[in-house]
């Protein structure tokens, strides 16, 4: 832990608060469990909106309302995904206009040991997602079922993140952490509210291997073995 900062180790299933202090201030965490769903792995909300949405591995979103998980799923994708090895479908990110637009992102790996983030759109039911607006963004393909990474999300600068894995082996065997032309072992950087009609997303030009010839672009940060 870094300086000022007390290390807590917290059971599984405990109920008790813990103190934590961090430079010279403490507060209380406690837990509390409020819904159980097997395989969940994510939770978000849309800005301003008091719903959590559970994102389920095996392809399913749920979305819990006033402390009771609905009956019937936001969004049922369980045929587009892979939840194999340490696949699924692992988070998701809501457009930071998602009242007005309705668009948030999934990211997950499909039945072709492909890394795939895709845009999708909530229907006229505001507990319900339409399934057929699927745009995919970005796919990558990848040989194994492991190190598959797992995060999408805004950032503060409003563009949207990927964090990909290496594609599995011990000491990343086929060497993508330091290979430059390819976007697994990455924190990938994209422009998805500025693209056009005609464009899946942008490279905000501040990206720090714009231009150069044999790089990828949309590359952030490189060298990363399974972030999540």
């Amino acid at each position: 832990p870094s300086a000022g900062l007390q290390l807590a180790v917290v059971a599984p299933r405990a109920t008790t608060p813990v103190s934590i202090s961090y430079t010279g201030v403490t507060f209380g965490l406690g837990i509390q469990e409020v819904a159980t769903v097997p395989g969940a792995v994510f939770l978000a909300s849309p800005p301003g909106d008091p719903r959590q949405f559970i994102v389920e591995r095996e392809g399913l979103i749920h979305v819990m309302e006033n402390g009771v998980v609905l009956g019937t799923p936001f969004l049922d994708i369980h045929e587009r995904v892979l939840s194999q090895g340490e696949g699924g479908l692992l988070s998701m990110a809501f457009h930071q206009d998602y009242a007005s637009n309705g668009y948030f992102y999934l990211y997950f790996t499909d039945k072709l040991h492909g890394i795939v983030t895709a845009r999708y759109r909530v229907s006229a039911d505001r507990n319900r997602a339409d399934a057929g607006s699927e745009l995919v963004i970005i796919r990558i393909q990848k040989l194994n079922t492991t190190h598959n990474g797992g995060l999408v999300s805004f950032g503060p600068d409003g563009y949207l993140y990927m964090a990909t894995g290496d594609d599995g082996g011990t000491g990343d065997p086929y060497r993508n952490g330091q290979n430059l032309d390819t976007l697994l072992a990455k924190v990938v950087r994209i422009d998805v509210a500025n693209a056009s009609s005609s464009e899946r997303y942008r490279v905000p030009p501040t990206n720090p291997f714009v231009g150069q010839e044999g790089r990828r672009p949309e590359i952030w940060a490189y060298g990363l073995r399974n972030p999540w």
